[in-house]
C-alpha cells in the first residue's frame, strides 16, 4: 500500500495510506476536531474534507474558529444558492458567472436570458429550496477533470465556457460536486451542504460580466451567511441601519444634492442645503490650513497634456483620465486628474531658497476622473470632485518633522468633526512588482523606514500594507470605518522623491548653491468635498452638529400676522450674529410645522406667540427632544453661539 507523509503545523510528520481523506485524519486526532474541521490545506492549496490525499506535503486543518473558515462557509453558500435556483423550474435554464464570498456575505452573478429574472419576491421560495438542500446534507467533493471534459460538462453555460477557455493550457481544472449540482471551482468549501444552515438572501443588482461595461449585464444576487442565526439577524439589523444612513436617501430627503442624466452621470448638483454644508467644511479647512502655514492658491482645472506626461500620470493613470482635447494648433489640453503638477509649477515659478522651506501650498482643487457609469454612486463616486489638496516642499533632513506636523493637524481635524473610528495604514510598494513603482530601491527602503520611525515616535498604532503605495513613494493612509460598515481612505500623506526629480525642482541651500533637491509631500486631510460630505451625512445620519447644519434655527410664529414682525426681528438678530435662521410662513397647523422641523433635523426650533412677544422671550425646542424651554433671546443666542463654536476646540482638550 502506498503511503504519504503529512507534516503538521507543529512539525510532526505522520504517515497515512494514499487516498486518506482529511476528515479521516481529523477523526484520528479527535472526534471533536472532526466535528469542527471545515476544510484542509495541503502545501497551501485547499483540499476538501471528503477529497483523497495523494501526495506528501505540509498539511493543516481549518476549523470553525479560524477566520478564513467563515469565508469558506460563504463561498459554499453561493454554490447552495446556484443549486437551489437550478431546482426551481422557472430558473432551471439559468446561466451562472462567478459566486465568491465577500465581506459580510456572498453573491452569485446569474443570467436567465429572456426567462424570469429573480426578484426579492422570489427570495422566500429560493431560501426554502436552499434549506431543503441543507437538510439533504449532500457531501461536497472536488475532483480534477480534463479541459475537454470541462467543456462538455458546461457546454450549455457560455460564462463557464469562457472561464475555461481563458485558463492557461497547463492549468489544472477542478470541479466541486454536491449531489445533482456541479461547479467549476478551485476549492475552499465546507464538507457538505448541511454545514450551511444560517443564511439570508438580501438583494439583487445589475453587474457587468467580469466588470467590463462592454460585456453583458448580469443579475447579481446577494446574501448573508454566518455560523449562527444570531449573527445573521445582527447583520440584517446592521444593514437596515445602513439603509437609514445612506447619504443618497438622506440627501434626497433633506434636499442636499441630486444627480441627473440630463446633467450627466457622476456630476452631482449641490442644492442650497448641501452647498451650505460644503461651504462650512471648506471655510473650516481653509482657516485650519492658513493657521498651519499653508498658502492657498487657485490653479486651472485643465492643463497642457505634457504636464501629465512629465509627472507620469499619463503613463500610470491614463485609463482614469478623460480624453485630451485637441486645440488644433498642436496643443492638447487635459482635464486634470491630480493637482500636484499644478502646485509643482507654483513652486517652480521662481527661484526658491531654503529659508522659504517648508513651502506649504494648498487648494480646493477641482479634478476629473473617468469613472465607469456602473461605479458611480451619489457623492461618494463621481466624475468631478474637489480635493482638499496640499503639497509641501521640504528639505530632506526635515522630512520627518513635516510629516509629524501634517499628521498632528489631521488628527485635530478628525477631533473637530467627531471622527473617531479610524486606523492608520503604512502603504509600501510591492517589491515583486517593480514595473508599477519608481525604480529606486534605496529610496524606497529609506523613505519607508522614515515613515515607520515617525509613527513610532508619535506612539501611534498602525498596520503595514505592501502594494498600496503610490507609484512615486510610500504613504500613510487613514482608513475610516464608514457608517455603512465599509472602510475607505479618508486622508493621506505621501512621500515623493520622484516628481521633484522629473520636474527638476531645486532650491538655493545655505551654501548658496541652487542644486538642492526638495522632497515633496502630498497630503489630503478630508479628501474630496464630495466623498467627505457623503461620509458626514451618513455618520451624522443627517442630524448635523449645529455649526454644520444647513439651517440652524427654524422660527415658527403662532400667527404670522400677529407674531411675524417679532419673528423677523429675531431672525435678523440671529443672522447678524452669523447664524442661519428662517421664519416659517407656511399656512399649516402648529403641530405639523414643529414635526416638519424635527423631520428636517433642524437643531433649534423657536415658537413665538403672544407671551413671547409680550415678554420679549423665545420658546426653544432642540432637535431630538420633546421638552421646550422659554428664555430670553439673549440667553438663547449665547447657547447657540457656544454650540456652533464646537469645532474651534483644541485637539488636546
Amino acid at each position: 500500500m502506498t503511503e504519504i507523509q503529512l507534516t503538521f503545523p507543529d512539525g510532526a510528520v505522520k504517515s497515512f495510506a494514499a487516498g486518506t481523506k482529511p476528515i479521516e485524519v481529523a477523526a484520528g486526532i479527535s472526534k471533536s476536531l472532526a466535528k469542527k474541521a471545515v476544510s484542509a490545506k495541503l502545501n497551501g492549496q485547499y483540499v476538501g474534507m471528503n477529497d483523497a490525499l495523494e501526495n506528501d506535503g505540509e498539511f493543516a486543518l481549518i476549523t470553525t474558529s479560524d477566520d478564513e473558515a467563515l469565508e469558506l462557509l460563504r463561498h459554499s453558500a453561493s454554490h447552495l444558492l446556484a443549486q437551489a435556483l437550478k431546482r426551481i423550474p422557472k430558473f432551471a435554464n439559468m446561466h451562472f458567472g462567478v459566486g465568491p464570498f465577500i465581506d459580510n456575505g456572498f453573491y452569485y452573478d446569474t443570467d436567465n436570458g429572456s426567462g424570469n429574472q429573480v426578484s426579492i419576491d422570489d427570495f422566500a421560495e429560493i431560501e426554502a429550496m436552499m434549506h431543503k438542500i441543507v437538510a439533504e446534507d449532500l457531501p461536497i467533493v472536488s475532483r480534477e477533470i480534463s479541459r475537454d471534459e470541462a467543456l462538455t460538462l458546461f457546454k450549455n453555460d457560455p460564462y463557464k465556457i469562457e472561464l475555461i477557455n481563458d485558463l492557461p493550457a497547463d492549468e489544472k481544472i477542478t470541479i466541486a460536486v454536491q449531489g445533482d449540482h456541479v461547479e467549476l471551482d478551485k476549492g475552499g468549501l465546507v464538507p457538505s451542504t448541511g454545514w450551511v444552515k444560517h443564511f439570508k438572501l438580501t438583494s439583487v443588482a445589475g453587474a457587468y460580466w467580469r466588470g467590463k461595461s462592454s460585456n453583458p449585464m448580469m443579475q447579481r444576487i446577494y446574501g448573508i451567511a454566518e455560523w449562527k442565526q444570531a449573527d445573521v439577524d445582527a447583520e440584517v439589523k446592521r444593514r437596515e441601519e445602513a439603509k437609514e444612513r445612506d447619504h443618497r436617501t438622506i440627501g434626497r430627503d433633506l434636499d442636499l444634492f441630486f444627480t441627473s442624466q440630463e446633467v450627466g452621470s457622476g456630476l452631482p448638483v449641490w442644492l442650497p442645503n448641501g452647498a451650505t454644508i460644503r461651504r462650512q467644511v471648506e471655510r473650516y479647512i481653509i482657516d485650519k490650513e492658513l493657521a498651519n502655514g499653508y498658502q492657498h492658491v487657485y490653479t486651472p482645472v485643465l492643463s497642457n497634456l505634457n504636464l501629465y506626461k512629465t509627472s507620469g500620470h499619463w503613463d500610470h493613470y491614463r485609463e482614469d483620465m478623460f480624453p485630451p482635447m485637441d486645440m488644433g494648433d498642436g496643443e492638447f489640453l487635459e482635464l486634470r486628474p491630480m493637482n500636484c503638477p499644478s502646485h509643482i509649477m507654483v513652486f517652480k515659478h521662481k527661484p526658491r531658497s531654503y529659508r522659504e522651506l517648508p513651502m506649504r501650498i494648498a487648494e480646493l482643487g477641482m479634478m476629473h476622473r473617468y469613472e465607469k457609469s456602473g461605479a458611480l454612486t451619489g457623492l461618494s463616486r463621481v466624475r468631478e470632485m474637489t480635493l482638499n489638496d496640499g503639497h509641501t516642499f521640504v528639505e530632506p533632513e526635515k522630512l520627518e518633522e513635516e510629516f509629524k506636523s501634517i499628521l498632528t493637524m489631521m488628527m485635530e481635524v478628525y477631533r473637530d468633526f467627531d471622527i473617531t473610528d479610524y486606523r492608520f495604514r503604512l502603504s509600501y510598494r510591492d517589491p515583486k512588482n517593480t514595473e508599477k513603482y519608481f525604480d529606486d530601491d534605496d529610496m524606497w527602503e529609506k523613505s519607508q523606514a522614515q515613515l515607520k520611525r515617525a509613527m513610532d515616535d508619535l506612539n501611534l498604532d498602525y498596520f503595514e500594507a505592501e502594494g498600496e503605495a503610490a507609484f512615486y513613494g510610500p504613504k500613510l493612509d487613514v482608513q475610516t470605518k464608514t457608517a455603512l460598515g465599509g472602510e475607505e481612505t479618508m486622508s493621506t500623506i505621501q512621500l515623493d522623491f520622484l516628481l521633484p526629480e522629473r520636474f527638476n525642482l531645486t532650491y538655493i541651500g545655505a551654501d548658496g548653491q541652487d542644486n538642492h533637491r526638495p522632497v515633496m509631500l502630498h497630503r489630503g486631510i478630508v479628501g474630496t468635498m464630495e466623498r467627505f460630505t457623503a461620509y458626514l451625512i451618513e455618520m451624522y445620519k443627517g442630524a448635523f452638529p449645529t455649526w454644520l447644519a444647513p439651517l440652524q434655527v427654524q422660527i415658527i410664529p403662532v400667527n404670522v400676522d400677529a407674531h411675524g414682525e417679532y419673528s423677523r426681528d429675531i431672525q435678523q438678530k440671529l443672522q447678524a450674529a452669523g447664524l442661519r435662521a428662517h421664519v416659517e410662513t407656511k399656512d399649516a397647523k402648529m403641530g405639523y410645522l414643529i414635526r416638519e422641523a424635527q423631520t428636517n433635523k433642524i437643531p433649534y426650533t423657536l415658537v413665538l406667540g403672544d407671551s413671547e412677544v409680550d415678554g420679549q422671550t423665545v420658546t426653544v425646542r432642540k432637535y431630538g427632544e420633546d421638552k421646550t424651554q422659554t428664555m430670553s433671546f439673549e440667553d438663547f443666542q449665547n447657547i447657540i453661539l457656544t454650540d456652533v463654536s464646537h469645532y474651534s476646540r483644541e485637539v488636546n482638550d
